[in-house]
């Protein structure tokens, strides 16, 4: 806080310095307690009540507060920026790609540019006449400077010129703002040949008594007026109030000399006390600034610490997109922060959120464009059964449509909406051959239902195996050659009875593997029983690596398997054959564990 000068001291009894009224505030604290102050009233709640207020600004847009604007700029974009994303989250919701989205043009940010512009304009011819007028009170108050300063350099014709020299005062007066690096100058070049003046008047003492007097009543007012003003709730205009006070103390004349200590002493220790409310209240703002940079600086750091790299899932790109949206929600709700800093953070903050954002696109642009190179694939295929379905040289284009059969099983997943449509059509066109197929030809049918039935004795034989606990293995591989052997079976059928014949097989070599493992592990146990301790370590580093290799493959499949929705996985045999690796890779696991633990009991030992 600087010093508040006293203008009645008289130049001889102090050291010349700058005229202080009180410490101004920064252009910064008034910018923001204006804001504040203007989010007191009612704020326009729509983009056309800010417009039309912009519109009532302009109409005396050189008077227009800088803060009132600005405010009025953040309303605007605030609802312009949540109508956009309304409009995004919408587009979404239907089906739009988030990189796709492009906001519709609002007529209304051109009107809010025009009225801007033409207030700028306005604030910027006032700026320049102001300062116009600035220069032009400045040569004012110099000339009159120099009249006194003539008038002081003939001693002899003081009270000849008294009429003048309060003309002059008054002229002082009326003269207002000059440019502020001229005014400390100014004034004290001012007050010294006032001073002077007064000095070497000889004006009569009723005279001199009445104007002292005059004087003494004018600041005793002004006094008790900034008294009044310490009360008052609104601090910024409390001090504003201040220093048109201190404006017209300084004007008006000296008092006698043993009460201009006295009064100024009293007028400065009432400014004091409005300069402090007025530090204080900038303090606690610059106070929330700071913890509301806290509180953001904590919410960039949790978008930053994303690690986008390591997200597999859609449900953990779902989960993680929430917490981004929530903690931009919450961003909103926070204040402004140091305004050095207000535009770097949000940057740091914005940059982050786009950052994940643009992850997450890439990473389903790839998921799409494999599902759309897939469903290219199939479309293909559908195109070729299509073409071949009329064709009626049934051997020919029989092994066609098995060849397009498995190779429609190499194609991975097509998008979800588009997956059953071109299944459907794909089943559609294989089913119609197969049936006109099977309608041509009695006798093949015949041979068909022949061989169903010869298959379904070879499962039955294969069922009995399972009951009896078979293990011998080439009986087995026996029953799948005869299998083999036999014809094709009627086509409705097909899936059915290869899916029982698979079952029962499963069942066989589930327990001929179960045996084996146990045969395995036994031998293995009595070969790790003769070896040594490098050995068995050797051999304990080889079972890690096997086992983090199964881990590995298990991990692989059943990601794979996330790819496929709950209802084709009942009705897929990719799905089930993927489920049966996954079962046989964790059998594997089981006994290299097994394996494992019995070499670390030997190496105890």
């Amino acid at each position: 806080m600087e010093e508040i000068l006293n203008p009645e001291v008289e130049v001889q009894d102090v050291a010349p310095v700058a005229e202080v009224e009180v410490a101004p505030a920064t252009v910064e604290e008034v910018a923001v307690v204006a804001a504040e102050k203007e989010t007191k009233k009612a704020q326009p709640a729509t983009k056309q009540e800010v417009i039309a207020r912009l519109k009532e600004i302009a109409l005396d847009a050189s008077n227009a507060e800088r803060a009132e604007i600005d405010l009025l700029k953040q309303i605007y974009y605030k609802i312009h920026n949540a109508e956009a994303a309304a409009a995004r989250e919408e587009y979404i919701k239907n089906g739009g790609l988030p990189e796709d989205f492009m906001p519709a043009p609002d007529n209304s940010e051109a009107e809010l540019k025009v009225q801007l512009n033409i207030i700028k304009e306005a604030r910027q011819r006032a700026a320049e006449a102001l300062e116009a007028e600035k220069q032009n009170n400045l040569e004012k108050k110099l000339a009159i400077i120099e009249r006194i300063k003539e008038l002081v350099a003939s001693p002899e014709d003081a009270d000849k010129h008294y009429e003048e020299f309060k003309n002059l005062q008054s002229d002082w007066k009326d003269v207002k703002t000059v440019p502020a690096e001229r005014a400390t100058e100014l004034w004290k070049n001012y007050q010294l040949y006032v001073e002077q003046y007064y000095d070497l008047l000889r004006l009569n003492h009723e005279m001199r008594a009445y104007d002292f007097k005059k004087n003494l009543e004018i600041k005793t007012a002004l006094c008790e007026a900034a008294e009044k003003l310490i009360e008052l709730e609104d601090v910024i205009s409390a001090f504003h109030q201040l220093q048109k006070l201190h404006q017209d103390f300084r004007e008006t004349g000296p008092v006698e000399r043993d009460l201009r200590e006295q009064i100024w002493t009293r007028f400065k220790d009432a400014s004091t006390a409005i300069n402090k409310r007025h530090q204080a209240h900038f303090e606690d703002l610059k106070a929330q600034e700071e913890a509301n940079l806290t509180r953001k600086t904590e919410l960039c750091e949790r978008v930053e610490a994303i690690n986008s790299s390591a997200i597999a899932s859609f449900n953990e790109w779902e989960d993680l997109t929430k917490e981004v949206i929530a903690l931009q929600n919450e961003w909103k709700t926070i204040g402004f922060t140091p305004k050095k800093i207000n535009s770097q953070i949000f940057e740091r903050f914005r940059t982050a959120c786009d950052r994940f954002f643009q992850s997450k696109t890439e990473h389903f642009r790839g998921v799409r464009d494999s599902y759309a190179s897939n469903l290219a694939a199939k479309t293909a295929l559908c195109e070729k059964a299509e073409a071949l379905k009329d064709d009626t040289d049934w051997a020919k284009t029989t092994n066609i449509f098995v060849e397009l059969q498995k190779e429609w099983k190499t194609i991975g997943p097509a998008p979800h909406k588009s997956s059953e449509v071109i299944w459907k059509r794909f089943n559609d066109a294989c089913n119609y051959f197969f049936e006109q197929k099977s309608k041509s030809n009695v006798s093949v049918r015949q041979e068909e239902n022949d061989n169903l039935a010869k298959k379904n004795a070879i499962i039955e034989k294969l069922e009995a195996l399972v009951e009896a606990g078979c293990t011998d293995i080439q009986v087995v591989k026996d029953l799948q050659a005869e299998w083999n052997a036999v014809g094709h079976v009627p086509f409705r059928k097909k899936d059915k009875i290869f899916k029982h014949y698979r079952e029962v097989c499963d069942k066989l070599y589930e327990a001929f593997h179960a045996t084996a493992g146990k045969r395995n592990l036994e031998n293995f146990k009595k070969q790790v029983a003769d070896k040594g301790g490098n050995d068995l370590t050797r051999e304990r580093q080889r079972l890690q690596r096997d086992i983090e290799m199964k881990k590995s493959e298990i991990q692989n499949y059943e990601t794979n398997l996330t790819f496929f929705n709950s209802k084709s996985k009942s009705g897929n045999s990719l799905v089930e054959d993927l489920l049966k690796k996954v079962e046989r890779l964790k059998a594997d696991l089981v006994l290299l564990n097994e394996k494992l633990a019995a070499v670390n009991e030997q190496l105890k030992k």
